[in-house]
């Protein structure tokens, strides 16, 4: 087994979660089997609770771990489904210690940092090796080093390192290069620091990952690598791109592959980039369309970073470009007449009452105005609360999660969460099948009649309203397999409103989006041109 640990120092969000998954395409592409694992230093037991605003996005896995929304990243660059197990968090590694001490799984012994927690890190790690069988695997560390969260990772880390056989595991350190002055002089001095702390703990990097706003000097990759004691041809620039998808080709052409099959002596593969036609869409996208996304978490794209690569899977494989604009919901509320330049309209997932009114009438503005829509988990229940309201004349349609007195629950809790405390890991999570109807825009989008989605709610529309619900136009053209659940939600007559229970965007990939984005841009376009003639 070949492992590549990256991590990171200097500061925060230099992008490690964008490297690890640009050398996961390069290696998946150029012959070699590849899987990717994140390390989450928090005591979270893992994201599913935590506010966007502080994270980002909560990703949902098809087994439905509840994890980091860079795993989404792992999963788009490889095309490939990941496990909850390839990400690992303070919480889960504590909680298993913890857990095998009252089983007296340690015979007496005093349970510490070392060895205990460090053997936990290092059996997890292996695990996902072994299950995988993979010829490399990809292990970013959270947060920066030299952080006290951090520190039993690196450790463990490093304890892997001894064990392992030589040259089985890689170091890659993430660093920044400010670059000052009216010349914009690259400074390598923080990167120096940084190596310092790293080799502190001892480990020793193999590889520099510099992220910077241009091109990387020769003189700056001549000075890390000799302060360092990095090879220079280990030293890879990592310049901003417009565009995530063009990392790997950016570090390709450094050389970065052949310096990895060399340390690890692999089979010399020859990189095919799938993507060659997807940026070229990318590039040249000649119309384009404006789509409106209403959310309460919208100054904080992380937290729909799904939905913004699902719009741009959209443009690689249809050319047709989308600009986003992130509306608050709350803004929306009170002046609804803010979507009239939208060519389409999106309502992502959220928890809350806060923003939901918003939605509501976002809702609303598309159905009466004819504007293509799109509503995903929260943004399907909103439109069930809408058509409600307005069209079956249910003035006190709500949901429960929103109104615990509403007398018309037209969202109601799912049966198996009445009396459910725990919030973490309790909702229906996961891919679920669903089964559509045939005739119907959704049998038109999927071409089958039955697809695996994931889900991540504990609401689903009360079934006590769907005869009256479907006898005023609304279709429920997609059902769970029980045929209870309802998944997707169409309107009698009009050929661009659509919802789902489901976030099809956790499965959108760059050479397969997900089929309900790519109908609201497709329809966007048609309405943007009929707004035209």
């Amino acid at each position: 087994m070949h492992y590549v640990a990256i991590t990171g120092g200097v500061i925060s969000g230099l992008g490690k979660g964008t490297i690890t998954s640009s050398l996961s395409h390069i290696l998946s592409n150029s012959g070699h089997k590849v899987s990717a694992m994140k390390i989450d230093p928090y005591l979270n037991f893992d994201a599913g609770t935590m506010n966007p605003y502080q994270h980002g996005e909560v990703f949902v896995l098809n087994d439905g771990g509840e994890v980091d929304l860079d795993l989404g990243n792992y999963e788009r660059f490889l095309n490939r489904n990941l496990l909850k197990e390839n990400n690992i968090t303070t919480g889960k590694i504590y909680s298993r210690v913890i857990e095998k001490e009252r089983e007296g799984k340690y015979l007496g012994e005093t349970v510490q940092i070392i060895p205990h927690i460090t053997n936990e890190i290092k059996s997890r790690i292996r695990k996902v090796a072994d299950s995988e069988k993979c010829d490399v695997l990809l292990i970013e560390v959270g947060g920066t080093v030299g952080d006290i969260e951090s520190m039993p990772f690196l450790e463990a880390l490093r304890e892997l390192n001894r064990e392992e056989p030589k040259n089985s595991l890689l170091f890659c350190h993430v660093t920044l290069i400010p670059e000052i002055g009216g010349n914009m002089e690259q400074k390598t001095k923080p990167t120096q620091h940084s190596v310092n702390e790293l080799r502190g703990i001892g480990i020793q990097p193999d590889i520099i990952f510099c992220r910077l706003k241009g091109r990387l000097t020769e003189e700056s990759r001549k000075k890390i690598s000799t302060f360092t004691d990095v090879p220079e041809e280990g030293i890879i620039g990592v310049p901003d791109a417009h565009n995530i998808y063009y990392i790997p080709e950016i570090m390709y052409s450094q050389g970065i592959l052949q310096y990895i099959e060399k340390y690890f002596s692999l089979k010399p593969g020859e990189f095919r980039d799938p993507w060659v036609e997807y940026k070229r869409n990318l590039e040249s996208a000649k119309e384009k369309v404006k789509i409106a996304v209403v959310g309460k978490y919208t100054k904080f794209m992380d937290a729909y970073i799904s939905h913004k690569e699902a719009f741009t899977h959209v443009t690689g494989l249809t050319g047709i470009g989308v600009d986003i604009a992130w509306l608050d919901s709350d803004d929306v509320k009170k002046n609804p007449s803010i979507l009239s330049e939208a060519d389409g309209i999106l309502v992502p997932g959220g928890f809350g009452y806060r923003g939901v009114e918003g939605k509501v009438k976002a809702v609303q503005y598309a159905r009466e105005n004819n504007v293509p829509f799109l509503g995903i988990c929260l943004g399907f229940q909103a439109a069930v609360i809408e058509y409600a309201r307005n069209v079956l004349g249910i003035k006190d349609a709500n949901s429960s999660e929103f109104d615990q007195s509403t007398p018309d629950p037209v969202i109601d809790l799912l049966p198996e969460q009445i009396g459910v405390s725990d919030l973490g890991g309790t909702m229906r999570l996961g891919g679920q099948k669903v089964h559509i109807e045939s005739g119907t825009i959704a049998s038109s989008l999927y071409s089958t009649n039955e697809i695996s989605e994931r889900h991540r709610h504990r609401y689903e529309v009360n079934p006590k309203y769907i005869d009256r619900l479907e006898e005023k136009g609304m279709i429920f053209s997609g059902k769970d397999d029980a045929g209870i659940r309802m998944e997707i939600a169409e309107i009698k007559g009009k050929n661009n409103f659509i919802a789902t229970q489901y976030h099809s965007e956790f499965q959108s990939r760059p050479l397969n989006p997900s089929r309900v984005h790519r109908y609201l841009v497709q329809r966007a376009l048609e309405f943007k041109r009929g707004r035209k003639a």
